[in-house]
């Protein structure tokens, strides 16, 4: 029985370290798509490719269940799921094209570091919901406010960020609102139902914006047919369901910690694929911001760790 337990618990690990990897080459997919189309055009594509993904994973389930002689509404609690949807998505859209806009003006890395801030904002912004974090939680944001300095500040002439840094630094924070909005509704529907509402709203007021702002042609949706394809279907669509199934039965702690690499696989990948380098400061910001990052993720003695969701 200990044998088949450590298995699973083994499996689910490594389902999420793979999602984590899948999540953090996307910065790197990011990066190259930005180079050719804006950002709600990138994302517009990306969400109806994952809208699509979906939408065939749920039809798929739904022919298993037809197998089984089970029979189940397709949508269940419609109400609550539009709207769960609804503020999921706009809050992943908002997150999403600030990540978008910034993640093609600094490196990989730093994109990848930056965006993953939002474990310390998360418990932080819980403040509002009665929420009194410990003082392990002021030690790790200071601990990234320090890696920050030394990842994007040191050596600078001025103290400042860019505006790309600025933009994901807003990111972080819209993705830890998006985070505690399905921590709310996500207990309460379907995961695979809400994850699609989500991404439908999103590609939705993707494709508002871009033809409001952008005017995309063919030419440079096949530039970055790679990346679109590649955030769409892998970081999007399978990268939830890896989490979907790698959370199942497992520790918390563990689930969090192998989901913070996330941030280390943004990195390597951009040394790897885009031959981007840290110098030594740089990657001593990295290691900080790293440690604030999981000592933000481990739970309370009394309590278990806090949400992740997918959306990157």
């Amino acid at each position: 029985m200990h044998k088949t337990l450590d298995r699973t618990q083994l499996r689910n690990t490594l389902l999420l370290v793979l999602g984590a990897l899948i999540w953090g080459v996307a910065f790197v997919a990011q990066s190259v798509g930005s180079g050719y189309v804006g950002a709600y055009t990138f994302l517009a594509a990306r969400s109806w490719l994952a809208c699509a993904f979906l939408l065939g994973l749920l039809a798929v389930r739904r022919a298993g269940q037809r197998r089984r002689g089970l029979r189940v509404p397709f949508w269940l609690a419609p109400k609550k799921l539009a709207l769960g949807g609804l503020l999921c998505g706009a809050a992943l859209f908002a997150a999403s094209a600030a990540q978008q806009m910034g993640v093609g003006t600094t490196s990989t890395a730093k994109a990848g570091f930056l965006t993953a801030l939002y474990v310390v904002i998360v418990p932080v912004l819980g403040l509002l919901a009665g929420r009194r974090p410990g003082a392990r939680l002021w030690v790790c944001v200071a601990v990234s406010v320090a890696g920050l300095y030394l990842l994007c500040l040191a050596g600078r002439d001025t103290l400042s960020l860019t505006g790309g840094e600025w933009l994901l630094l807003l990111c972080a924070l819209l993705f830890a609102l998006q985070i505690l909005l399905v921590g709310h509704f996500g207990p309460q529907l379907d995961g695979v139902q809400l994850s699609f509402v989500e991404f439908f709203v999103t590609a939705a007021l993707s494709t508002v914006f871009m033809f409001l702002f952008e005017q995309p042609t063919l030419p440079q949706l096949a530039g970055a047919a790679v990346a679109i394809l590649y955030c769409g279907i892998l970081s999007s669509g399978v990268g939830y369901t890896l989490q979907i199934v790698g959370q199942q039965n497992l520790d918390p702690t563990i689930a969090s910690m192998a989901m913070c690499l996330e941030s280390v696989f943004s990195a390597l990948a951009g040394w790897l694929l885009l031959h981007q380098t840290l110098s030594a400061t740089e990657l001593l910001g990295c290691g900080l911001m790293f440690a604030a990052i999981v000592g933000a993720q481990l739970p309370d003695r009394k309590k278990a760790g806090p949400d992740r969701d997918p959306g990157a």
